[in-house]
């Protein structure tokens, strides 16, 4: 048990950061690997690198271990769970089809937004994204959505934490107008991003609600800044994707 907490055992909390630090980046890593991705002993990371191999969520040749497909398990039970999976879909399907751009779904995860559901568009764009891809909220639209639906001790407690990066020239990256910012999302009930998390990429979203209102997800609509230009964005997509949000939420408030 932990000596912080004793609700809290800590061989589970070690080995749930153990699995956490394998990546696209890193995808396979020694014993001295997964010790310095994590700060634990060499001992530590071994016991729990064995386990995971015994319990089939991780494999290994002499040197290197490797996660399963048996870590999908742990994912699926979770997007199984989602209230607004199956219901999301054909709407997202039907909006993609329509605009002929891409549609995604997010939630809330620390500092980072995680995609649920993802509708990719007939063309190519130049980002790549999937079902539990993750990406920093400050700068994206579904980020600013679910950020600004967070309660004010929530939302000033991730602004004092986050670290505002500057990854293009557009991003913002001062508190202040992040929080001014996410109050007009939040008045308005949407968020358009403009080239703020990669250039050439403008995206909208909207809030998904559950029951009392609360925002379950956002969905939004990405598309090429060479295509479509920020009015048209606002004037023709946002609209289009308002009422699909809102036709979520009416499917879901129709599960209770």
């Amino acid at each position: 048990m932990s000596r912080e907490d004793p609700d809290v055992i800590d061989s589970v909390e070690k080995a749930f950061r153990l699995l956490q630090v394998f990546s696209a980046e890193r995808s396979a890593m020694t014993v001295s690997d997964a010790a310095a991705a994590t700060g634990f002993t060499r001992a530590t990371a071994r016991r729990i690198l064995l386990t995971l191999e015994r319990l089939g969520f991780a494999e290994s040749d002499d040197r290197h271990f490797r996660l399963t497909a048996r870590v999908l398990r742990l994912g699926y039970g979770y997007l199984a769970a989602l209230p607004f999976w199956e219901h999301a879909q054909p709407h997202m399907r039907e909006l993609a089809d329509e605009l002929r751009e891409s549609c995604s779904m997010a939630t809330l995860d620390g500092p980072e937004i995680v995609y649920v559901a993802r509708v990719p568009a007939s063309r190519s764009m130049s980002i790549t994204l999937n079902v539990g891809s993750r990406l920093p909220a400050y700068p994206t639209s579904m980020g600013r959505v679910l950020l600004a639906a967070l309660p004010e001790t929530e939302l000033r407690s991730y602004l004092d934490g986050v670290e505002l990066e500057p990854l293009t020239p557009h991003t913002i990256t001062d508190a202040a107008e992040l929080r001014a910012e996410l109050r007009r999302v939040a008045e308005l009930g949407y968020a358009v991003v403009d080239g703020e998390r990669e250039e050439g990429v403008r995206s909208a979203a909207a809030p998904v609600r559950g029951a009392g209102g609360r925002t379950l997800a956002a969905l939004n609509v990405s598309v090429n800044a060479a295509r479509v230009s920020l009015d048209e964005l606002r004037e023709r997509f946002v609209p289009r994707l308002l009422e699909t949000a809102d036709a979520i939420t009416q499917d879901i408030a129709g599960l209770h």
